[in-house]
């Protein structure tokens, strides 16, 4: 590992290089040394600005020696427990899946180590049409971009919950109830956010599964997007961060889009997808289905204050079963 040497000011202290001088941090030698960044910010040696990071991690904002910026995530202290075991590797695995893609934004992974990831920074802008419009058939390229199956190949959570990525050949429904709904129903329940009654009418939903139709191959997923992990960039583009990706279904990721009040110019983004990628018949009922699945993991991470949107959305979805509605 590098030294880190003192340095008289008013030069500022940086690294010192392959052959004994101090040289700058710059993002070339942090690519070649992604190990050594850890280092770097004990010894506040990079300049580093807290920014907003999401629920469970630290985010920071820094600044190399040749200006330019990478977007970090750290497992916090206050968190009480270690960070599990291949948490930030899995993120890295599913952002680098959705960006061989090559449609959607998706910032560059530029170190990914078991306490610590540092993507490239995305300057942040204001919702525009135009970047909605594009997004919608960007995200819907990433999508026909498939999957080997459903799951993934690398241990998956959602949050800081586990989530069951085992590969499985399908057919949709029945993986989706077996590795999307019941386990968080099963956390839900354990930790009291859920009763047997609310149990009982998820279970329903369940049981009713093969009923929905809209079955299709496995897409390639963002897994968790919901409209806090949309980040409209300077760039005139909305980029995806936090994913919890796999191979999943396409209306899975759009029902997400459209929870807590949906983002804007939420109409734009569905405008262009489906101009790209028309959905199937039916998939407005299906709706409530797939958003179950992200409400059952708020209330087995959060409690009881997600409990009536987990009802309502089991009950919305039962009254679409076996209801189709005609494109226009």
């Amino acid at each position: 590992m590098a030294q880190v040497a003192a340095f008289p000011e008013p030069r500022r202290p940086t690294r010192v290089g392959p052959s004994g001088y101090l040289a700058l941090m710059d993002l070339a030698y942090l690519r070649a040394h992604p190990e050594h960044l850890p280092t770097f910010l004990t010894h506040q040696r990079i300049r580093e600005t807290p920014v907003a990071g999401g629920d469970s991690c630290a985010a920071s904002r820094l600044t190399l020696d040749d200006g330019h910026s990478v977007f970090t995530k750290t497992w916090p202290e206050r968190a009480g427990r270690p960070v599990p075991a291949g948490f930030f590797a899995t993120e890295a695995a599913g952002l680098r899946w959705l960006r061989e893609a090559g449609a959607v934004a998706v910032p560059e992974v530029v170190v990914a180590l078991p306490g610590l990831l540092a993507l490239d920074w995305v300057d942040p802008g204001e919702p525009t049409p135009g970047a909605a419009e594009r997004f919608g058939r960007e995200l819907a390229d990433t999508h026909r971009a498939g999957a080997a199956g459903f799951g993934a190949a690398w241990p998956g959570f959602i949050g800081t919950l586990d989530q069951d990525n085992t590969p499985d050949e399908g057919p949709w429904p029945q993986w989706f109830a077996r590795r999307r709904l019941l386990p968080y129903l099963r956390m839900s329940v354990d930790g009291g956010a859920l009763d047997g009654a609310d149990a009982t009418l998820v279970e329903q939903v369940v049981a009713r599964i093969d009923e929905f139709g809209g079955d299709e191959p496995a897409a390639r997923l963002h897994g968790d997007l919901w409209p806090g992990n949309l980040l409209w960039g300077a760039d005139e583009r909305v980029w995806l961060v936090d994913p919890a990706a796999h191979g999943g279904h396409r209306e899975t990721d759009l029902a997400q889009l459209a929870l807590f009040g949906g983002p804007p110019h939420h109409e734009r983004i569905m405008a262009g997808y489906r101009e790209a990628w028309p959905l199937a018949d039916g998939w407005r009922e299906r709706v409530p289905l797939h958003q179950l699945q992200l409400l059952l993991v708020h209330t087995a991470l959060f409690g009881g204050a997600y409990r009536d949107a987990v009802v309502g959305a089991a009950r919305a979805a039962l009254r679409g079963v076996g209801r189709a509605t005609v494109d226009e």
